[in-house]
C-alpha cells in the first residue's frame, strides 16, 4: 500500500497539480476582471485560498509518507478542490467570454484536481482491501 512507487506517483501528481493551479490562480489574480466570479471573491481571496489549500496538499503528502492514511486522504481531498472547483467559473458567465488560455487553465486544473482525488479514493480502496483481506 505505502510502497515507494505510490509515494512517487503521489509526488508527481502533486507537483503537476501545484504548477497548474499556480498558473491558473495567478492568471485569475492578475486578470481578475476577466474572470467571472461571485462578488464575494476578491483577488486577495484567490491568492490566499491557493496558498492555504496548497499547504494542505503538502501536509497531506507528508502524512501519506508517514502512513497516516485517513488524515492524508482528508487533506488531499480538500486540496483537490483547487482544481475540481475550477469549472465553477462557467456558472457565472457564458463560455464565449473566456479566452483559449482561460479555458485551458480551467480544464487542466480540473484534470489535475481529479487525478489527486482519484489517487486519494484509490488509496482508501486499497487500504480497505488490505484491511478486509486480513480478516
Amino acid at each position: 500500500m505505502y510502497n515507494k512507487s505510490n509515494q512517487i506517483l503521489l509526488l508527481i501528481l502533486l507537483i503537476i497539480s501545484v504548477v497548474i493551479t499556480a498558473f491558473h490562480y495567478t492568471d485569475n489574480f492578475i486578470n481578475f476582471p476577466s474572470y467571472p466570479d461571485p462578488e464575494w471573491i476578491t483577488p486577495q481571496s484567490i491568492y490566499q485560498s491557493w496558498l492555504i489549500l496548497t499547504i494542505l496538499g503538502i501536509i497531506g503528502y507528508v502524512l501519506y509518507l508517514n502512513n497516516i492514511l485517513w488524515l492524508a486522504c482528508v487533506c488531499l481531498s480538500i486540496y483537490s478542490l483547487t482544481g475540481i472547483s475550477s469549472p465553477g467559473h462557467y456558472f457565472f458567465q457564458t463560455t464565449e467570454t473566456f479566452s483559449f488560455k482561460m479555458h485551458t487553465l480551467i480544464w487542466l486544473d480540473f484534470i489535475a484536481g481529479s487525478l489527486i482525488l482519484g489517487f486519494t479514493i484509490w488509496s482508501i480502496g486499497m487500504k480497505y482491501k488490505e484491511n478486509y483481506s486480513q480478516k
